[in-house]
C-alpha cells in the first residue's frame, strides 16, 4: 500500500499552516502559490496526461462518473443555497469543491491498496477523462459564474473560461493528440506536473483557518456529506437502476466517487475567490476524514448484491 499520501498530505498542510502562523512566509504566499498552480502546474499536468488518451468503450461509464457527480452537486448545492440563503461564492465553493473528487493523488493509491494494480487504468480514465476534464470545462464555467462579487454575463463567462490556462492546455493537449511529444518535453512536463500536489497542499494550508471550524461547521458538513456519502450513494443507485452488473470496474467507479474533495478544484475555487475559508476547510478536513470513510465504502461495496 502506497504510504505517500498519508505522509505528504498532512506534512504539506502543516507546512502551510505553520508558515503562516509563524510568519515564515509572506502574507500573500497562498495567493502566489495558487497562481503558480493555476498557470504552470495544472496546465503541465493536463498537457502531459490528457495528450494521447484513447478511451475504450468499456470505460465509458467510469469516465462519466465525475460528470454525474458534478451535475448532481450543482442541483443539490444550488437548492441548498436557496433554502439556506447562502452567498453565491459559498454556493460556488460547495459545487466545485464538494462535487469533484480527488481521483488521482488519493484515488489511485486507494485503488491499488483495496482493489489491486490491475484496476489503476480505470482510475486513470476516471481522473483524466472525468475529473480533470470536468474541472477544465464545466468546473471553470461554474467558478466564473459564481466568482465572488461578480455577476458575469454568459458571454463574459465563456470568454474567461476560454482564456484560463488549464482550459487552453486542455485544447492544446487534445489538438496535438495525433503527434507524440518529444521525450525532453514529456520529461519537463512531468517535473512541472509533479509540483502540483505539494504546492497546492501548502497553498491550502496557508489559507486554512482551523479556528473557523465551529463557525463554518454547517456548510462544511453539508459539503462533506455530499462528497463522502451522497455522491457515491447516487452513483451506486444509478449503477443498480441501469443493471450494469457486478463488474469490478463499476465497484472501483463507486469507490472513486467516494474520494475526498479534489485539490485542483480547491485551488480553482481559491483563485476565483469562492469562499476561500470554506474551500480550504473542505479539502483540509475532507481529505484526512476520507481515510476513515473509504474503508467503510470498500466493505459496503463487497456486500452489494
Amino acid at each position: 500500500m502506497a504510504l505517500e499520501p498519508f505522509l505528504l498530505i498532512p506534512t504539506c498542510l502543516l507546512i502551510g499552516v505553520l508558515g503562516r502562523r509563524l510568519q515564515r512566509v509572506p502574507s500573500d504566499a497562498g495567493a502566489t502559490l495558487n497562481a503558480y498552480v493555476v498557470h504552470v502546474a495544472l496546465p503541465a499536468l493536463t498537457l502531459r496526461n490528457v495528450h494521447g488518451l484513447r478511451p475504450e468503450r468499456a470505460l465509458l461509464v467510469p469516465a462519466l462518473m465525475p460528470w454525474i457527480a458534478l451535475g448532481a452537486g450543482f442541483v443539490f448545492f444550488v437548492a441548498c443555497g436557496k433554502v439556506l440563503r447562502l452567498r453565491r461564492a459559498t454556493t460556488g465553493a460547495l459545487i466545485l469543491v464538494g462535487a469533484l473528487g480527488n481521483t488521482s493523488f488519493v484515488g489511485l493509491p486507494m485503488i491499488e491498496a483495496f482493489y489491486g494494480r490491475e484496476y489503476l487504468g480505470t482510475g486513470v480514465i476516471i481522473d483524466q477523462l472525468g475529473s480533470y476534464l470536468a474541472l477544465s470545462t464545466v468546473g471553470l464555467f461554474v467558478a466564473a459564474r459564481f466568482a465572488a462579487g461578480q455577476r458575469l454575463s454568459a458571454r463574459a463567462t465563456v470568454g474567461r473560461v476560454l482564456r484560463f490556462p488549464p482550459f487552453v492546455a486542455l485544447v492544446i493537449a487534445l489538438a496535438t493528440t495525433p503527434w507524440p511529444y518529444p521525450d525532453a518535453l514529456n520529461a519537463m512536463l512531468a517535473r512541472l506536473a509533479a509540483t502540483l500536489v505539494p504546492l497546492s497542499l501548502i497553498a491550502i494550508g496557508c489559507q486554512l483557518r482551523v479556528g473557523q471550524l465551529r463557525s463554518r461547521a454547517g456548510t462544511l458538513g453539508l459539503g462533506l456529506l455530499f462528497k463522502l456519502l451522497i455522491a457515491p450513494a447516487l452513483v451506486l443507485a444509478l449503477w443498480r437502476v441501469m443493471s450494469l452488473g457486478r463488474l469490478p470496474e463499476l465497484r472501483v467507479t463507486v469507490f472513486e466517487a467516494a474520494m475526498p474533495p479534489m485539490i485542483g478544484a480547491t485551488i480553482i475555487a481559491l483563485e476565483y475567490g469562492l469562499d476561500p475559508d470554506l474551500a480550504s476547510l473542505l479539502a483540509g478536513v475532507g481529505i484526512p476524514l476520507s481515510f476513515a470513510t473509504l474503508p467503510l465504502w470498500y466493505l459496503a461495496l463487497r456486500h452489494v448484491p
